[in-house]
């Protein structure tokens, strides 16, 4: 218990560090933990929706007791940057108010751990968004501004700009080798665009990773029409290896990639199969670092599932060049998340790791300080690219969120 509070602990102060940084969800209490942002229900895809699709946005997240909290959400419209857009007066983009209470939520049944699944979903009857562009929500308690618990970030696109993109392990850095290079060509549909280079931002991301996104690239090529972006080695992404993956739906035994089950008072453990650097590129059909909470009692999984100490290994050698290790995945605070920072042992020649996690499916790969990935790179990866393609016209008082592009390719 010792380790988990000091480990929150850090993950706190690393996460207000990087408050504004990234487009990325955060929890800054150790209370707090398995937070998701999803569209129409889907877990798995980017929290982005389209005006006039009708579309939800669902937070949930889980307080770690069954003690009554007022929680309140605070929404703010945020620039292509994702710092605070100050052109814009509050009834420009939300209608309705701001600062609601969360009032649905539910406490946890017949688990070890007891916690209370809170969910908030937009727009709802108090509460509506009015513009594209990005949106950042924060969980206070009791409106107390001074202690943020935790932040959810997400986007609404208004698609008046084409995307075309293409991905190629045919790269200016080699070929059908250890690299992906994307190319792609935004049209600007009905838009009036008169300075390109003060207009638009760009945003590419693999894997939705924020530690090697390229933002506000320079095209090569401008048209009357658009602009594009090829043969720039800016584009050129080392293509890593699929994601590892696990399993829990049941406590009592071992699922997928799972060594062992255990329980030590007060815990579950759960101890992954270990994994060792790879030498070559395997298929293994993955979701690009998605997670999904779920148990196998086909319902209820917000409340009924159980978190449980998961027990990384890395086997090597020797350790690694290249700064401290990482298991990363969506469900981690950010890519260097110090609650999933590795620990050497020498005797065993391993990195471990020991992450609180609730029960259900989730992908995670390793990766190092310097963004290298142990696990090699092959041009067969099968990752998912995004692009965003922001728009502030001259004399524009925010960043409009015109073109969203999400690509899966196996080469």
């Amino acid at each position: 218990m010792k380790r988990l509070v000091v480990l929150l602990l850090l993950n706190l102060q690393f996460s207000i560090l990087n408050y504004s940084l990234a487009q990325q969800s955060y929890t800054f209490s150790e209370h707090f933990r398995s937070l998701q942002v999803s569209v129409d229900g889907n877990k798995l895809a980017p929290p982005i929706l389209t005006m006039g699709k009708h579309q939800h946005l669902t937070i949930e997240f889980d307080e770690m007791s069954h003690d009554y909290h007022r929680l309140t959400y605070h929404i703010e419209h945020c620039n292509a940057d994702w710092t605070p857009t100050e052109g814009l007066f509050e009834s420009d983009f939300l209608s309705g108010f701001n600062d609601q209470p969360i009032e649905d939520y539910e406490n946890s049944f017949n688990t070890s751990q007891l916690y209370t699944h809170y969910r908030l979903a937009l727009p709802n009857p108090e509460t509506s968004l009015l513009l594209s562009g990005n949106y950042r929500v924060t969980i206070y308690e009791d409106d107390d501004r001074d202690e943020p618990l935790l932040q959810a970030e997400f986007c609404i696109v208004e698609p008046s700009m084409n995307i075309m993109a293409t991905i190629s392990g045919n790269t200016d850095i080699d070929f059908n080798e250890s690299h992906q290079q994307v190319s792609y060509s935004v049209n600007y549909g009905a838009n009036r665009v008169v300075d390109p280079l003060r207009e638009l931002h760009t945003v590419v991301m693999q894997n939705r990773r924020q530690d090697n996104k390229v933002v506000d690239l320079k095209p090569n090529i401008q048209k009357s029409n658009g602009i594009e972006f090829s043969y720039q080695r800016a584009l050129i992404f080392p293509a890593g290896n699929e994601f590892h993956k696990f399993e829990i739906l049941d406590v009592q035994k071992p699922g997928m990639n799972i060594d062992n089950m255990r329980w030590y008072e007060p815990y579950y453990h759960a101890t992954l199969y270990a994994d060792r650097p790879a030498r070559n590129y395997v298929y293994d059909e993955d979701r690009n670092g998605g997670f999904i909470m779920r148990n196998d009692d086909d319902g209820e999984d917000n409340i009924t599932s159980e978190y449980i100490w998961v027990h990384f290994t890395l086997q090597c050698p020797r350790p690694l060049p290249g700064g401290d290790i990482y298991v990363y995945g969506h469900w981690s605070n950010g890519t260097s998340d110090p609650d999933c920072r590795m620990q050497w042992n020498e005797e065993a020649k391993q990195y471990e790791a020991a992450v609180y996690l609730k029960q259900g499916y989730y992908n995670y790969m390793y990766l190092q300080e310097n963004g290298a990935a142990p696990d090699g790179n092959f041009y067969e990866t099968e990752n998912e690219y995004i692009i965003l393609v922001y728009h502030r016209p001259q004399g524009g008082r925010y960043d409009k969120l015109v073109g969203y592009r999400s690509m899966t390719t196996r080469l």
